[in-house]
């Protein structure tokens, strides 16, 4: 049953509403919060859908265990309230980046139910939770970030790959040495063509990729404009490569997939509808795969590999931060461990005296 749902059963409260933990719902005054804190994160935070979902998850565990505890209303809210959500979260096993992603959610909501007034002070601000330590992003090394590439231009010129490529819904499409390929087929290897030169050019996130339209992409200056975080727009490079794969893709293979649905996407499904996120991540599991050695990445490695061969290279971190869009230097910095990382290995593997 939805969040604020009632079912006007004769065995629940005045208003048809369970208490939270018996059928899942919450009662009113939580639920109707919870609403109007979704609402704030979208028209005010410009969250997207994806994030908001989130925050909704996360809270909606947090109003549950409240209501457990006898707090029907968000003025009940308090700081033993959010520890012992948090201790059961732990005590559950919860990775320590889950409950960091929970309490930082919890401290955001707090902090909004106290400036609207529902709460008499901002409990959350009160609230620890251990430092996570954050993990190195898996990347590609340039020798298997050019092989992708390669790979993918290959697959346009070629028919004698992927003997069971799988298609934007999933389905097989056997490909054979002597098979033709269809005008659909070839137009969806020149798409992934140029959405892989375009990630690794630009490191910009798969949703941004997505979002783009096709004036977005100013040729002449090579640049895309794109749609970050938090509704914020940023200008990012692209090389020439993925403006010639973007040129091979709007001149004879968008138009292919385009229909009556494509609107001003740059980036098309095979039914002609902007690309989805999950087309993107397979097509860049599947060509991975076939290069030798190569991790296992998503579309984020692709991004994760452009910010540390860019650092490799010789840009400085401000750079690189503006390029990815990332709100705080300090976000950044972790590719410079990524580099630092790089370098000892290859020194512990190349050196005598290792």
């Amino acid at each position: 049953m939805p969040v604020g749902a009632t079912d006007g059963s004769a065995d629940g409260s005045a208003d048809g509403t369970l208490p939270a933990g018996l059928d899942g719902t919450l009662p009113a005054d939580l639920a109707g919060s919870l609403r109007a804190y979704e609402r704030f994160l979208r028209s005010e935070r410009g969250l997207s859908e994806h994030t908001v979902r989130a925050y909704r998850g996360d809270l909606t565990t947090l109003l549950e265990h409240a209501a457990r505890m006898g707090r029907t209303e968000v003025a009940g809210l308090d700081l033993p309230v959010l520890r012992s959500w948090l201790a059961g979260q732990a005590a559950r096993g919860k990775a320590r980046t889950t409950m960091a992603r929970r309490a930082a959610a919890a401290r955001g909501f707090t902090a909004w139910a106290a400036r609207e007034g529902l709460l008499a002070s901002d409990p959350g601000s009160l609230l620890a939770t251990p430092r996570t330590g954050r993990s190195l992003p898996g990347v590609l090394r340039q020798d298997e970030a050019g092989a992708l590439l390669d790979l993918a231009a290959y697959r346009v010129e070629h028919t004698d790959r992927d003997p069971a490529r799988r298609d934007d819904l999933g389905q097989d499409v056997p490909v054979g040495p002597d098979a033709e390929l269809s005008e659909v087929e070839r137009a969806v290897r020149v798409r992934d063509l140029a959405v892989l030169e375009v990630l690794y050019a630009s490191g910009i996130r798969v949703g941004e990729l997505c979002g783009l339209d096709v004036d977005d992409v100013d040729h002449g200056r090579r640049v895309l404009r794109v749609m970050g975080k938090g509704a914020k727009e940023r200008t990012v490079p692209v090389g020439l490569p993925a403006v010639s794969a973007l040129n091979g893709w709007l001149s004879s293979a968008r138009p292919v997939l385009a229909g009556s649905g494509s609107g001003p996407a740059l980036f098309l499904g095979r039914r002609g509808r902007r690309v989805d996120p999950r087309t993107v991540r397979r097509a860049v599991h599947e060509m991975l795969a076939e290069v030798p050695g190569a991790p296992d990445l998503g579309p984020h490695g692709i991004r994760h590999s452009a910010a540390t061969h860019l650092l490799e290279g010789g840009a400085d971190l401000r750079s690189v931060q503006e390029l990815l869009g990332h709100a705080t230097l300090a976000t950044t910095q972790i590719y410079t461990h990524v580099s630092v990382d790089r370098l000892k290995a290859t020194y512990d593997q190349a050196h005598p005296r290792a």
